[in-house]
């Protein structure tokens, strides 16, 4: 959720600065850019999707959450040259860190998700459970190994749509803003080789 907000505002941000350049918003030639549907597919058939993410099972999303962070991880090194994609890349290793190190699946304490449903209490997640059909799991923090890496921050209340993410997810969204708002400042006709959006 982080990173749509994210997108959406290095998209505006970007465009605002092409404006004021006088030209467009310009994305470069991204390296291997097909590992990206090819990460996100798998994850959104395995948790957003409600024909198939009710069929995997928890071993079979870890798996999938796994596989698909390091293909992404791969996208991110391939186009280093791009200073946003570090943000990216590291934000991407920490969250498959803390995932591999917690059995395949983005652990969340109970504690931040009686803040997030506030109709609940701690005590009624249980542990080592999926949180529904997400990518997450349920540990409290003390068998929680690098806990804080984990999805422990919330979006504000006022926001429309409310959920937790972690601190890779924040430096995931810091590159691609800064990648969108990078993208803002190519000169009209400065890049033969871009394309235009």
């Amino acid at each position: 959720m982080i990173l749509l907000y994210a997108v959406f505002a290095g998209l505006i941000a970007g465009w605002l600065r092409a404006w004021y350049h006088q030209g467009h918003l310009v994305l470069p030639e991204l390296h291997l850019l097909w590992l990206v549907p090819l990460a996100f597919a798998p994850q959104w058939l395995a948790f957003f999707w409600p024909p198939t993410r009710e069929l995997i099972n928890m071993r079979m999303a870890a798996v999938i959450l796994v596989g698909s962070q390091v293909l992404l991880l791969i996208f991110a090194w391939a186009n280093r040259k791009h200073r946003a994609f570090w943000w990216l890349g590291l934000g991407l290793l920490l969250n498959l860190l803390v995932i591999v190190l917690n059995g395949g699946l983005m652990p969340v304490s109970p504690e931040t998700l009686s803040r997030l449903f506030t109709n609940t209490n701690p005590e009624e997640w249980q542990v080592g459970q999926r949180v529904g059909t997400s990518k997450d799991i349920v540990l409290p923090e003390h068998a929680t190994r690098l806990a804080w890496l984990s999805d422990r921050f919330l979006l504000p209340e006022w926001m429309p749509q409310r959920a937790a993410f972690s601190l890779g997810d924040v430096l995931i969204a810091v590159g691609a803003f800064w990648f969108l708002w990078q993208a803002g400042a190519v000169r009209q006709g400065a890049l033969s080789s871009a394309r235009s959006v």
